[in-house]
């Protein structure tokens, strides 16, 4: 009796670690479309720098196509639909861009990642007293975005698009 309890405990544990490596593949798989996006946004941006547009332009266009899978495995995440965002209006589509961002203002309406792009979308849109809306409620978080945000409303720094 002993040995079938043993034998019994033995197959529940086996049992348990292969359900528990099979969720977190299938849970990692969106994170994955997630983070290699991320990944080629920050490429991306170093190439803006550098003045290669066609280069960033590409990996905007790759991100925002990992970004939509992602979106897709697990909808309505703040930051997935900040950066939907931000490589739509990148790659020049501002008006799904906006959908994206205020997509995730009604998720997370203090989100700084959207309300500064949203910001800037407004800006190069010509929409500035919209862009003071969003650094208004960056105002008292005391963070970079709220300080990139006024130096490109303010004319001290300029916005790519």
């Amino acid at each position: 009796m002993k040995k079938f309890i043993y034998i019994l405990m033995f197959t529940l544990s086996l049992c348990l670690i292969n359900n528990s490596f099979s969720a977190g593949t299938s849970s990692t798989s969106s994170d994955s479309s997630y983070t290699k996006a991320y990944n080629l946004i920050k490429s991306a941006k170093k190439y803006e720098k550098k003045g290669k547009t066609e280069k960033a332009q590409k990996k905007y266009i790759k991100a925002q196509k990992l970004l939509l899978k992602s979106n897709k495995e697990k909808p309505l995440q703040a930051d997935t639909l900040n950066y939907l965002g931000f490589t739509t209006r990148k790659i020049g589509n501002y008006k799904k861009g906006e959908e994206f961002y205020l997509q995730g203002l009604q998720i997370d309406p203090n989100h700084k990642g959207i309300n500064e792009y949203l910001g800037e979308l407004y800006v190069v849109t010509n929409r500035i007293q919209l862009a003071k809306e969003r650094l208004e409620v960056l105002k008292s978080c005391g963070c970079e975005e709220f300080k990139e945000l006024k130096e490109i409303i303010d004319g001290t720094k300029t916005s790519k698009y």
